[in-house]
C-alpha cells in the first residue's frame, strides 16, 4: 500500500461549531459570526427537489447519508496511511475500492476534513482533502453517485470547491488554482472531473447572491 506523504499546515485553522438556524446549518466563526454551510448555499436552487426526495423516501435517505459518511471516513483512514478492514456494506466497500486507484495520485496532503470560512463570502465548511493530486496543489472532493454523470451536471460541486480555495487563501494566504472531484458511482466507474476555480467564481457570485436575496440574508453579519 502507498505510504501517503503529510506536509500539514503550517497554520493552525481552528474547528468550528455547527448549529441549526431556522432549519439551515450555520458555522459559527472563532470571532462570532454564524455563516451558513457551503453547501446549504450552492445546492439552493435544487433543495425543493432534494426535501421532497427526502420526504417520499425516508429510508433511502437515510441509508445515502449513512453511506457518503462511512465512504469518506474509508478515504481518510486511507490516506492516513491506516489499515482498512472490510467495510459491513458491500456497496460501500465496493465504491471504496473502486477510488482506490485514484486515490494513488494524490500526495503532499496538507490537510483532510479541516473547517474553513470566509468573511468575504460570509459562508463556512469542511473541505475533505487539499493536497498534490498528479503534482498540482488542489482542492479534492470525494463523490458518491447512483450513476455515470457529466460535469454539466455537478455544478456545485465545482461551486464547493471553488469556495474552499478562496477560503484556504484567504485563511491562510496558500493559492490553490487546481480544483478535483472524484466520483465513484453504483454502476462500477469512478470518474475524475478536473477544473480551475476561477473557471467558477461568477457563478459562485450569482448563487450566493440568489441565496442572499431569497433568505433577506444582509451582506453585514
Amino acid at each position: 500500500m502507498k505510504k501517503f506523504v503529510k506536509n500539514d499546515l503550517s497554520i493552525e485553522l481552528p474547528d468550528l461549531t455547527v448549529i441549526e438556524k431556522d432549519g439551515k446549518r450555520m458555522y459559527v466563526t472563532p470571532e462570532g459570526n454564524k455563516y451558513p454551510s457551503v453547501t446549504t448555499v450552492t445546492g439552493w436552487k435544487k433543495r425543493e427537489f432534494f426535501a421532497e426526495w427526502r420526504r417520499n423516501n425516508p429510508e433511502a435517505s437515510k441509508y445515502a447519508l449513512r453511506r457518503g459518511s462511512d465512504f469518506h471516513t474509508l478515504i481518510e483512514h486511507y490516506l492516513d496511511n491506516e489499515e482498512i478492514q472490510p467495510h459491513e456494506d458491500a456497496n460501500t466497500q465496493k465504491l471504496f475500492n473502486q477510488i482506490v486507484p485514484e486515490l494513488q495520485n494524490i500526495d503532499k496532503i496538507l490537510c483532510q476534513e479541516v473547517a474553513l470560512w470566509s468573511d468575504h463570502l460570509k459562508l463556512a465548511g469542511r473541505v475533505d482533502c487539499i493536497a498534490e493530486y498528479n503534482g498540482k496543489l488542489s482542492i479534492i472532493d470525494f463523490k458518491t453517485s447512483k450513476k455515470m454523470k457529466d460535469e454539466f451536471e455537478i455544478e456545485e460541486y465545482f461551486l464547493q470547491t471553488t469556495c474552499y480555495s478562496i477560503m484556504l487563501e484567504e485563511r491562510t494566504g496558500i493559492p490553490v488554482s487546481n480544483i478535483v472531484i472524484l466520483m465513484s458511482c453504483d454502476d462500477g466507474s469512478c470518474l475524475v472531473f478536473e477544473q480551475k476555480p476561477k473557471k467558477y467564481i461568477k457563478k459562485l457570485m450569482e448563487t450566493i447572491n440568489l441565496y442572499t436575496s431569497e433568505n433577506n440574508r444582509s451582506l453585514e453579519v
